[in-house]
């Protein structure tokens, strides 16, 4: 997921970092408390939330386990996996979405673990069959934002976006750069005509979209720029940056950003994997960070980092409660098979970029 601070918490994951260089022999604190003297591999993490730094700081400190953080939007980062596949660079990956790490998984690329976590019901309803891949907590895709002081036009329906009411007036992300955007797509699609016409029925939408003057921006951040700028009166964006937006600003005569939930919100869980190729002293190490993650303190660190952005997640574990700035966590909201939709990714991108963009 990137917003607005996207590159500048690149810059600070890059810098703020603990990494030490090449493998040394230190004292590693397990997450039960015992500790050991053993050569520790620094751990790389390939991730595009916005508390990717601030975690791997608090790992490091609370097990002395090295944490080197590459943080990227979710596009290049697969493309970086994708072009690493014989030698690859990474221990773990984490973004927002399953649908690419159910691609990976299938691949053959990642690790299974299963997590000793207390899921809560939407938690446990994300969980993959195998544990290819371990969720951390989930937003929901798509957001409606819109601009209050500029239209009192209020959709209620995705095909309500294609009619004259909202011609020239709806933006969204561009799913080659956006990580949560292409489940975005994949909802709908599973929303108008299942695994059977999905794909087909979608194109059809977003053709309608694209015709009745549908604007792509890179991501989340630049979707918002152009709510705020005028360019647009609504965006579809991650709901953790639309509900940081109407945190952090405050209503003007020309600019009050609102809310509100189209049937039906997509499940967009955040998401961690295990590279299956890393040896036997990594594969432990990455375990314990994942076990961190979802602990209370790593949930903590999670919500800590970004208030108007990526910490605006719902919990998927009884051990950790929403932030106070989120609203109800919506009723109406679907799960894609990501079994089935991961696939497809890399299909649907490029004719959406193709055809839409």
């Amino acid at each position: 997921m990137i917003h607005k601070s996207r590159v500048a918490a690149g810059a600070a994951a890059l810098t703020a970092m603990v990494l030490l260089a090449g493998c040394t022999s230190t004292q590693a604190t397990s997450l039960t408390g015992s500790t050991s003297t053993a050569k520790v591999e620094p751990l790389v993490l390939y991730a595009a939330e916005a508390y990717d730094a601030n975690m791997g700081k608090a790992f490091t400190a609370k097990t002395g386990i090295p944490v080197k953080v590459v943080d990227d939007s979710t596009g290049p980062l697969l493309t970086k996996i994708a072009a690493e596949k014989n030698n690859p660079q990474w221990s773990l990956f984490w973004a927002d979405g399953d649908t690419a790490f159910s691609s990976l998984d299938q691949q053959g690329e990642l690790l299974s673990y299963k997590p000793n976590a207390p899921w809560n019901a939407v938690g446990k309803a994300i969980v993959p069959s195998d544990n290819s891949y371990i969720p951390t907590g989930t937003t929901v895709m798509a957001a409606l934002i819109y601009n209050s002081a500029k239209t009192t036009s209020v959709p209620t329906t995705y095909d309500d976006l294609a009619t004259s009411a909202y011609t020239g007036k709806v933006g969204m992300n561009d799913p080659s750069q956006s990580g949560p955007t292409y489940p975005f797509i994949a909802g709908v699609m599973n929303q108008l005509g299942g695994q059977s016409a999905g794909v087909s029925d979608g194109e059809a939408y977003f053709t309608k979209l694209k015709s009745n003057g549908l604007k792509v921006y890179p991501t989340n951040g630049d979707t918002l720029h152009a709510l705020e700028t005028g360019q647009i009166n609504y965006g579809l964006i991650q709901s953790s940056a639309a509900t940081g937006e109407v945190v952090k600003v405050k209503p003007t005569s020309g600019y009050a950003p609102k809310i509100v939930y189209l049937p039906k919100s997509t499940l967009l869980p955040s998401v961690i994997g295990i590279d299956k190729a890393i040896d036997k002293t990594q594969q432990t190490e990455a375990k314990q960070f994942v076990d961190y993650a979802l602990s209370p303190e790593g949930q903590k660190v999670m919500q800590g980092a970004d208030l108007a952005g990526d910490s605006l997640f719902w919990p998927i574990v009884d051990n950790s409660t929403a932030l106070t700035q989120l609203p109800a966590f919506p009723a109406d909201y679907q799960r894609i098979d990501p079994t089935f939709w991961g696939p497809l990714q890399a299909q649907v991108v490029t004719w959406f970029d193709s055809n839409i963009k």
